[in-house]
């Protein structure tokens, strides 16, 4: 059990879920103690040998806490061993970790008396809460249902993992671009211009927009100016000069932008300089159309990349592509079936849809790949397209944009409004976390396209459902 500590210090619970999704995660908590029931140690021993996706982060974490605990007798166990050195800097205030089992509590002790993982693991926290107060017990979760029945059950203090998450609410989420009211100019008190090559360069003071970064897009409401942001000082911002009229008329694959933020994404799809492209949205803004148009005309008219990769994350892929008939390709194809629709839609006036859309598949080396397989490869001169990515964790994004070698791009798309994993919501996703990390690298651009472009149909359903 914790150390009896002074009401400065709190003792955390973890259940199973904020391990898989951080394995470290128990090294996050400073100079407060963090408690692993017993069940939680168990439910990471079934998962680590299973075909989930999880199982390494399952892994990943259990070795974790082997390498702090692998000299400690049981009772140093129990009573808890200090995570000095482990987690942040040496001189930082460390707490300690301990393993907690409920087969020594009296069933007196026990408000659930089933047998249910979720509730020995709120037994626990209630337990500890009881004996320690009035120090601090938290139990943090990321199922929501477990967050009620341990309020419900007398548990004082329930909360989600939120190390990793950088925003409080979705509508800070960056969105690539800032619209000035007005005349862009007419805010400019100075400005000094330069010509390279084709590009004019305007350096204008950091008090237009102190709160701007690298590669965000510049707007104004007179639709006439649009700039890029390619440099920042304390004093003085570097704007590219890109002209509105000029964004709307850039194409790919015959395809033209409809509305200004698509214009936006083309222009970063397009840029050979840009090796990480986040595209956010609601349904039928045109992500999976215009990056696979994008990808399609580097690829096969300019010859910029050797193949297109193309792969999403699946629930319960883990368990279900096995299931299906063919190879890995074939498998992954009722998955990855807005892809093909895309390839309908850019080939639809083609005679023959059918005959086009292989040859062009054929032309462009167009792979469909499980996100299950990417771990461990190192992928040259290509250019990925991952799709539905709102549904995976930092550290899973974190495992796929590391697989990114030379002269590979990689555009990542998502709806965060359309979640289906049971442990993540949109301030939690791993896209969103991309999104506020990535915002200001040089290698990479975040565009937020607003409007839906599908049909009126698709329009409607979005504003009013």
């Amino acid at each position: 059990m914790p150390r009896q500590k002074s009401t400065d210090t709190k003792i955390y619970v973890l259940d199973t879920n904020i391990l898989l999704h951080e394995p470290h995660a128990f090294l996050s908590f400073k100079e407060h103690d963090v408690v692993v029931p017993m069940t939680v140690l168990e439910e990471l021993d079934y998962i680590k040998d299973s075909k989930k996706d999880v199982a390494r982060d399952a892994r990943v974490s259990i070795r974790a806490m082997e390498d702090l605990l692998h000299e400690a007798t049981p009772e140093d166990m129990l009573a808890g061993v200090s995570m000095e050195g482990m987690g942040a800097g040496e001189t930082a205030p460390t707490g300690c970790l301990s393993i907690f089992t409920d087969l020594t509590m009296a069933e007196s002790q026990q408000v659930f008396t089933s047998n249910e993982n979720d509730n020995r693991i709120i037994n626990v926290a209630l337990h500890l809460q009881k004996t320690y107060a009035p120090q601090q017990v938290v139990l943090v979760t990321k199922d929501i249902n477990m967050r009620l029945k341990a309020k419900g059950a007398g548990l004082a203090h329930v909360e989600d993992y939120r190390t990793d998450q950088l925003i409080s609410d979705i509508k800070y989420l960056s969105k690539g671009y800032h619209t000035f009211e007005g005349n862009f100019w007419e805010q400019v008190k100075s400005v000094d211009s330069r010509t390279e090559g084709r590009d004019t360069i305007h350096t204008v003071p950091r008090s237009v927009l102190p709160e701007a970064y690298v590669n965000e897009f510049l707007l104004d409401d007179t639709k006439q100016f649009a700039g890029l942001v390619e440099a920042k000082t304390e004093e003085s911002l570097e704007v590219l000069d890109l002209g509105y009229d000029r964004l709307m008329g850039r194409h790919a694959w015959g395809i033209t932008p409809k509305n200004i933020g698509q214009a936006l994404a083309l222009h970063s799809l397009l840029d050979p300089h840009i090796d990480l492209v986040i595209l956010t949205g609601p349904a039928g803004s045109g992500k999976t159309l215009l990056a696979l148009a994008a990808a399609l005309e580097m690829v096969v008219e300019r010859n910029m990349y050797d193949k297109i990769i193309v792969t999403r994350s699946t629930p319960e892929i883990a368990e279900s592509i096995g299931f299906l008939p063919g190879t890995e390709e074939e498998k992954m194809l009722p998955w990855l079936a807005a892809i093909t629709d895309s390839l309908e839609v850019l080939h639809k006036h083609d005679e023959n849809t059918k005959g086009s859309m292989s040859y062009i598949m054929e032309k462009a080396n167009i792979q469909y790949k499980s996100v299950n397989f990417m771990r461990g490869r190192s992928i040259q001169n290509a250019i990925v397209i991952l799709d539905e990515s709102q549904n995976l964790t930092a550290s899973q994004l974190k495992t796929i944009i590391t697989r990114c070698g030379e002269g590979t791009k990689l555009i990542v798309g998502g709806n965060l409004a359309q979640i289906d994993s049971n442990y993540l919501s949109a301030v939690t996703s791993g896209l969103t976390y991309l999104v506020e990390k990535f915002k200001d690298f040089s290698g990479s651009a975040t565009i937020n396209l607003d409007g839906v472009v599908r049909s009126r149909l698709a329009e409607f359903a979005e504003e009013q459902l």
